[in-house]
């Protein structure tokens, strides 16, 4: 083994992050104890929920520690120790990521079948993207066949599956929101009924043309203008599952919107927040049904890689931007 390195975060942002918020760290390898792995990381997750880490308020994750390595999910394969089953040369996903080498107890990785389907289906499609999307469409707004779902941030990795799997669980009606117009011609492409550019005018008006007999089920990734164009259109006793705000998390103020939340009591609107971590029960009936799907050929997914830990920050500030279409990895 050589020198590991580790992208560490430097300084909390005010508003947008930069570069500067991060620092490449030149590290020793790490030797295991008892029921200790240590992973050569290949791939590591970047999600938008990692810009609330990097702020130093209560939630519910603990914030990035300053001068240490930032964390999120991996992938990679088992180089030194062993225990719980895990030995070395076995892949497995765990969350260490944003460093080469990772050192954790071999409890906290499960093992994963690098020939069931490629290693980074792991971190997205098959792993917590796909049940985020799968468990807040199914569960949290509960979708019945035949109802209208709009769906924001729908060319990323969680909105592209939900989509999805929508349309596969019955959906009548699909809607997309996205940021170009080649997002929106790739959501065309994974079957939704109609996708806008939200950049093109007000997003209320956009989705009353996409969705004239207005919403029953919103899955919202962004917030802000989206969340209340949703209310708006929403009919009587329709769900929204808030899976992410991603329009305000580098705010540097409170939202305007939404500004119309008392059509929620008329209208009797469930708007309900939620974690993937709460829904573990739903996995394996999860990856029961999305490996069938995959299988035959019925749900597709998309990845933008960039190559080398160096690049993991601009990976990160990229997705902020909407830079990535699908999943976005960085391959160690």
């Amino acid at each position: 083994m050589s020198s590991n390195r580790e992208i560490h975060l430097a300084s909390r942002p005010q508003g947008w992050p930069t570069a500067d918020n991060f620092r490449l760290v030149e590290t020793e390898v790490p030797t295991p104890g008892p029921g200790q792995i240590v992973v050569r990381n290949r791939f590591i997750s970047v999600d938008p929920y990692m810009r609330g880490r990097m702020n130093d308020v209560k939630s519910y994750v603990p914030p990035f520690a300053l001068d240490a390595p930032l964390d999120g999910g991996a992938v990679g394969e088992v180089v030194a120790g062993g225990g719980a089953g895990i030995d070395v040369g076995d892949t497995v996903l765990h969350g260490l990521g944003w460093r080469e080498y990772a050192l954790l107890d071999a409890g906290s990785a499960r093992r994963v079948d690098p020939d069931l389907a490629p290693v980074t289906a792991y971190l997205s499609v098959l792993g917590m993207t796909g049940l985020t999307a799968y468990a807040g469409l199914l569960d949290v707004a509960a979708m019945r066949p035949g109802e209208t779902v709009f769906v924001s941030g729908a060319a990323g990795a969680v909105g592209s599956m939900v989509g999805q799997i929508a349309k596969l669980r019955g959906a009548g009606r699909v809607v997309g929101s996205a940021g170009s117009p080649a997002k929106v011609a790739r959501l065309t492409e994974l079957g939704f009924d109609v996708a806008f550019d939200y950049h093109d005018g007000p997003v209320r008006d956009a989705l009353k043309a996409a969705a004239p007999d207005g919403i029953d089920v919103y899955f919202d990734n962004v917030g802000g203008e989206h969340l209340e164009a949703a209310i708006g259109a929403m009919n009587l006793h329709g769900r929204a599952a808030i899976c992410g705000m991603i329009a305000q998390y580098n705010a540097a103020e409170p939202p305007a919107a939404p500004r119309n939340l008392a059509l929620v009591i008329g209208k009797r609107l469930t708007l309900r927040g939620f974690l993937v971590g709460d829904h573990g029960g739903l996995r394996e009936q999860f990856v029961t049904e999305v490996a069938g799907w995959l299988r035959e050929g019925k749900l597709s997914y998309d990845e933008t890689i960039v190559d080398g830990i160096e690049n993991a920050p601009e990976a990160f500030l990229g997705l902020l931007r909407g830079e990535n279409l699908g999943k976005m990895l960085v391959r160690l």
